[in-house]
């Protein structure tokens, strides 16, 4: 900063002693355009804009010579002179107040400098006075310099094109407002246009300076909070032959197929001249709005690289009567002005000074005719920006001015004449003005001093002659929610890059499809990232889903694994082969029950169905029958009254059966002492006795049911942890001890019954019904004792299936154990169906 000191401190000096007596236009330092009036805007413009040292070969002291005109940076000053002078033919903007301007033209940043400098340290004359604003600079670092200058003088600065986010810090830059969007809503924008064509992995090229600089790493933070990376960032030098080769390795070795040219016009064209011999195509280029609306940068030569452009431009502006006065532009206007002849013979390769090389300049030449961008005045954009800057000037001067009841309505203040107007007063109006032009521009700051951005997103259509038609696509608007500030047209036609009408893709790895989870390695940017299937019963429904979610327990992944579907269930049902074999028993078992108890009945009077005690006989098939059935009630889907059905029922039915066969095994053994002489045993267990017998006991078994099913009975459930991809759908036990006490009394008559016919086994083989009464029991038995360990280590439904084998197993060895071989007495043996034969008075015949 010790040179900006220098600097100020010698212009001091020099303004003072020069601006004794008023100046003509540029005769004072870098003073190019100049107006009289009461209050005075300053400006600071590169009309031209490169320097060339010239060392003089050592003979002179070297020196510096700008030789590039900038057509742009001349029609902004212009502009400022147009605004102005509709500004005083406004009768009710700044009444009975003449405004003027002086403008001035630096080559390079430290003439810029002083030039600001000359611009705010004019000493007050008889012919104006101090400037209260001044307007500018384009470049965001030429802008923070002045500003550090301006800053304790109390000095407005207004740029125009100073974009740099940097700049909204009121802290270091408490004078500094512009018209121009800062580049922070800029770079939001082109994150969302990123993410709204899911451009995920992409370049960057920039330039050196300030505005790249900042622009970038802005840039770089805000994609990667939405997930979009940067593959490379890469700097751009005029001169530095290293960094271009990186550059051009970079673009033909990337897998991003999207390039953010983030440059300033200068260097945009300095990098598209060594592009075009490094035949690069096919990258789609996004571009900034410093270059994305130029169209004198298309050409031949770069019609593959420029095609398909797309970036953010500030928005079409209409200025009426800004084309006629820029167009009716001549240098008998600013005869003093020895730059308008030097943009007068650039424009029409003429001259002033006769010359046998060059066509001798009139003066009175048509600018219509010359195609240049100060010449193109179809649509205005950055001209919007200077002509809003000149307005906000002229309304914080008109509100400063402002004065009711002795005070001003905006401060309160005391009431303030024109010649009591200072730069600090503009400043503090310049803070709340918020006004709308004539053109319909509206305008207003926030807290950092920027206003509301608004772009054009355009496309570039280059033709076949190398010709650009930039076409807007869509708009950008910060004053939307968020989400919808980016919208593009509903008739928007792209081109794409390499004359594709197909949208490139740039991903660094493509998104993970549902059934699978994104997983993000530490040392590889968050979008090249692995998919991996997500594990056995978990889902992922949505693209790049971070992680797997478990589904509900009711329910399993689909094969893709991309929803829970509910899990299919499983239970022994009537209609698949096991059920229905198992239905097919249970029939057969009931009909051949039914078939013996006919034939019993129709042969009730024989001897053989008198000895076997009909009774029990005819009450241990109907037992038969109900144990058949019983089984029917375990096939089938689980109800809360099958499941307290299907146990009790078989607990009840089949202790009636044991009864009625230990009843028989009594009959057998009392009978059998009943025969010995002075025994009278029968009479202690006649058919009384029977009857109570096996009504006691069952009626025990009963209690048991009864006390299970009013405590914890058995209920449906689902069985979710056997399988993991189906239900079970089975009856829980309710209370383990009912269950288990039903099936221990069943098996303790059983055992009961078991010994006592096998100590009747010493019996005459003529009497065999104690033998089939123990082969019967033997049976049975060992169906009950594999049916434990088989119930507990069966798994779903076959569970239920060895539940009901043995219920048929069982009871078809009772029926065919003791009931077959009497019928086939009856049908097939008839003569054997004998009293005689019974009580062994015929020698006995093996069955």
């Amino acid at each position: 900063m010790g040179w900006f000191v220098t600097i100020l401190i010698s212009l001091l000096a020099t303004t003072k002693s020069e601006n004794q007596t008023c100046k003509l236009m540029g005769h004072t330092g870098f003073l190019e355009f100049s107006k009289e009036g009461d209050l005075l805007i300053g400006g600071v413009f590169s009309m031209t804009s490169t320097r060339k040292l010239i060392d003089n070969d050592y003979e002179a002291v070297p020196h510096y010579y700008c030789e590039a005109l900038n057509d742009r940076e001349l029609k902004f000053a212009r502009t400022v002179m147009f605004t102005v002078e509709e500004i005083n033919k406004n009768a009710n903007l700044l009444p009975g107040i003449h405004l003027g301007y002086f403008l001035y033209n630096g080559c390079g940043s430290e003439n810029l400098i002083r030039a600001a400098v000359e611009a705010v340290t004019r000493v007050e004359t008889q012919c104006s006075g101090r400037i209260q604003a001044l307007l500018g600079h384009s470049s965001s670092g030429v802008s923070e310099d002045i500003n550090f200058i301006l800053s304790p003088f109390s000095i407005p600065q207004v740029s125009h094109l100073s974009t740099c986010a940097c700049l909204s810090d009121k802290n270091l830059f408490p004078t500094f407002f512009r018209t121009v969007p800062s580049d922070r809503f800029q770079v939001l924008g082109l994150v969302q246009l990123m993410k709204y064509f899911d451009w995920r992995w992409v370049g960057i090229i920039y330039s050196s300076g300030l505005y790249s600089d900042e622009g970038t790493a802005e840039f770089s933070k805000a994609a990667l909070k939405e997930e979009i990376c940067v593959e490379y960032r890469l700097p751009y030098s005029k001169s530095s032959t290293k960094k271009w080769n990186a550059i051009v390795t970079a673009l033909k070795e990337s897998s991003s197929s999207v390039v953010l040219l983030f440059m300033s016009l200068s260097f945009t064209k300095s990098f598209l001249s060594k592009m075009e011999s490094s035949n690069i195509t096919g990258k789609q280029l996004v571009g900034s709005e410093a270059w994305i609306t130029q169209q004198d940068l298309a050409s031949m030569e770069r019609k593959n690289i420029l095609q398909g452009a797309m970036g953010f431009a500030l928005p079409k502006a209409s200025i009426p009567g800004l084309g006629q006065f820029l167009l009716d532009l001549k240098p008998s206007d600013e005869p003093q002005s020895s730059l308008i002849k030097a943009f007068w013979e650039k424009f029409f390769d003429c001259s002033f000074s006769p010359s046998n090389t060059s066509i001798l300049c009139t003066g009175a030449e048509d600018l219509r005719r010359v195609s240049s961008d100060y010449t193109d005045v179809t649509h205005f954009r950055e001209e919007n920006n200077v002509y809003k800057a000149v307005y906000l000037v002229a309304y914080a001067i008109d509100d400063l001015l402002k004065c009711e009841n002795g005070a001003n309505p905006t401060t309160g203040k005391p009431c303030v004449k024109k010649n009591q107007v200072q730069p600090k007063m503009v400043l503090e109006h310049i803070r709340y003005v918020n006004f709308t032009t004539q053109n319909g521009a509206k305008m207003f700051f926030d807290e950092n001093g920027d206003s509301v951005a608004q772009y054009d997103l355009v496309n570039w259509h280059v033709r076949d002659d190398g010709s650009v038609q930039i076409v807007t696509i869509g708009q950008y608007d910060t004053s939307f929610p968020e989400g919808r500030r980016l919208k593009l047209n509903d008739d928007a036609k792209i081109i794409w890059a390499g004359n594709s009408s197909k949208e490139p893709r740039s991903v660094c790895r493509e998104p993970c499809p549902p059934g699978m989870r994104k997983a993000v390695s530490k040392n590889m940017p968050v979008c090249c990232f692995d998919c991996f299937e997500c594990p056995e019963g978990t889902i992922s429904n949505q693209t790049d889903s971070p992680e797997c979610v478990a589904c509900p327990p009711e329910f399993w992944p689909n094969a893709k694994k991309d929803s829970c579907l509910p899990k299919p269930t499983e239970y022994l049902s009537h209609q698949e082969i096991m059920g229905a074999l198992l239905t097919a028993f249970s029939c057969v078992g009931v009909f051949l029950s039914f078939l013996t108890s006919l034939i019993f009945l129709t042969h009730k009077e024989t001897p053989i169905v008198k000895a076997n005690n009909s009774e029990l006989s005819f009450l241990l098939l109907i037992s038969l029958k109900l144990c058949f059935l019983c089984s029917l009630t375990f096939i089938g889907r689980p109800t809360e009254w099958s499941c307290m059905l299907r146990h009790t029922a078989f607990g009840i039915t089949f202790v009636l059966c044991i009864s009625c066969v230990l009843g028989k095994t009594l009959v057998v053994l009392m009978a059998f002492r009943a025969t010995l002489p002075g025994k009278n045993v029968m009479r202690l267990f006649g058919p009384v006795q029977q009857r109570l017998s096996v009504v006691t006991l069952t009626l025990i078994q009963v209690m048991f049911c009864i006390i299970w099913l009013c405590t914890n009975p058995p209920f449906p459930a689902m069985n979710l942890q056997y399988y993991k991809e189906k239900i079970i759908l089975e009856c829980a036990l309710g209370s383990a001890i009912g269950f288990w006490g039903v099936l221990g009394y069943i098996g303790l008559l059983a055992l009961l019954c078991f010994i006592l016919a096998f100590l009747s086994r010493n019996l005459p083989d003529s009497f065999n019904e104690a033998k089939l009464i123990t082969f019967s029991m033997l049976i049975f038995c060992a169906v009950w004792i594999t049916f434990i360990p088989a119930y507990v280590s069966s798994p779903g439904k076959f569970t239920v299936a060895v539940e009901i084998f043995a219920i048929l197993a069982s009871s078809f060895g009772l029926l065919i154990c003791i009931f077959v071989p009497k019928c086939y007495i009856i049908i097939f043996r008839p003569e054997r169906n004998s009293k005689k034969h019974l009580m062994g008075k015929i020698p006995p015949r093996t069955l």
